[in-house]
């Protein structure tokens, strides 16, 4: 396969989405009058009995009617607090050795800072975006439950609720985009960390030390590691709801089209044609264990199982995502509902150190890959990422298997 583009740390999961709008200003006019008469504004729902189907509609979302209505109900948020490790401290040495440990104590220091930082922003986004969701629900909810029991067609009350959930799903998008930015940020920040971790290891080698500097540096090599292990738990996290967040917006976008229509007509419709289409595609039969994947493709040391696609990150520039998206596109016409496991493969050579790196650069490559799939419109809860060393492997690799 051709490999010539450059690859990009961390991948865009929001997609640009501008040559599909709503509706056009001939179906929603730019001036709303209320039934109450007032231009420019509508009444909430439940204020007066006179609104008939608008009480029945404020019931109906406040008991999260929305889901019964049409709107899917919005994906589950991660709820992970990541809070750094405590660091410990040890008593001065006076060798070089010991001053080493310190600086590298600062900057560990300095980094679960940035963390809790990260873990700030990651809280906050989580909040605003279960309020934009409950808002959106909530105007989705009213528009259906009036709806049923019957309204003019083109009701400007209708037609502000309908805009009122365009809002709020405008905004669900660029809460995501936020927490995409997040990812972008905290990828940077698991290179730092693996950095560190190197030559916390490397200082082991180092002359002039005592027994002291020795003891600190084991402690200190512990505590990076776990913030390692903390900072890939929250770039997954990151990962996994931003790729659930826009599958939900794509498909609440299709369902509100479709909502348009319904407001536009005075009926009662369902979900978009496409996502009906989707809920009720037949279980076909999953892929088997061992699969030939594509002609051409060397073996890999998972199991004796041909990969679907083998990436080898061996230059700057890798051009992966055609022939990723060729290959997976053939599998899932074969089996729609097949699983698939993304392995980051790192070469097993060189110090303990050299080999972390790489196995942490491998595993940033696949999270990368693992974000284009999400991109494409897999799931990542079809993805199972794993990673394993290989002596065959010249360079980081990522390995893509059908299930």
């Amino acid at each position: 396969m051709a490999l010539s583009m450059k690859r990009s740390l961390v991948v865009s999961l929001v997609a640009a989405l501008s040559g599909c709008s709503f509706a056009s200003e001939a179906l929603f006019p730019s001036t709303v009058e209320s039934e109450g008469g007032a231009e420019g504004t509508a009444q909430p729902a439940g204020q007066s009995a006179s609104q008939g189907g608008t009480q029945g509609a404020a019931q109906a979302s406040a008991s999260g009617g929305a889901g019964a209505y049409g709107a899917a109900p919005p994906p589950q948020l991660g709820s992970t607090t990541f809070d750094p490790p405590p660091i410990s401290t040890g008593p001065a040495t006076g060798t070089f050795v010991g001053q080493k440990v310190v600086t590298l104590r600062n900057e560990l220091s300095q980094l679960q800072g940035t963390i809790s930082q990260r873990n700030g922003a990651l809280q906050a986004i989580r909040g605003q975006t279960e309020q934009d969701s409950r808002a959106y629900h909530e105007a989705v909810a009213t528009i259906n439950a009036r709806l049923q029991v019957g309204t003019t067609p083109g009701n400007p009350v209708l037609v502000e609720r309908w805009r009122q959930a365009q809002d709020s799903l405008g905004r669900l998008e660029q809460d995501t985009a936020r927490m995409n930015d997040l990812a972008t940020q905290v990828a940077s920040d698991s290179a730092m960390a693996a950095y560190l971790l190197d030559s916390v290891r490397a200082a082991r080698n180092l002359t002039g030390a005592v027994e002291e500097d020795h003891r600190q540096l084991r402690v200190l090599e512990d505590e990076t590691n776990q913030t390692v292990v903390l900072i890939e738990r929250l770039l997954g996290e990151l990962s996994r709801d931003v790729g659930r967040q826009r599958q939900y917006i794509a498909s609440e976008k299709s369902n509100l089209n479709t909502l348009a229509v319904a407001v536009k007509n005075g009926s009662l419709y369902g979900n978009s044609l496409a996502n009906q289409a989707a809920s009720a595609t037949l279980q076909p039969t999953r892929a088997p264990q061992t699969t030939s994947g594509l002609a051409g493709l060397p073996m890999a040391g998972v199991s004796g199982q041909r990969p679907l696609v083998v990436i080898r990150f061996d230059q700057p520039n890798v051009n992966y995502e055609d022939a990723l998206y060729q290959a997976v596109s053939q599998a899932t016409q074969r089996y729609p509902q097949a699983d698939y496991e993304l392995v980051a493969v790192s070469p097993a050579q060189g110090t303990p150190g050299q080999q972390a790196l790489s196995a942490n650069q491998a595993r940033r490559s696949a999270e990368n890959v693992l974000r284009s799939l999400s991109n494409m419109g897999l799931s990542p809860d079809r993805v199972r990422l794993t990673a394993m060393r290989s002596r065959q492997a010249a360079a980081n690799e990522v390995h893509l298997y059908v299930r």
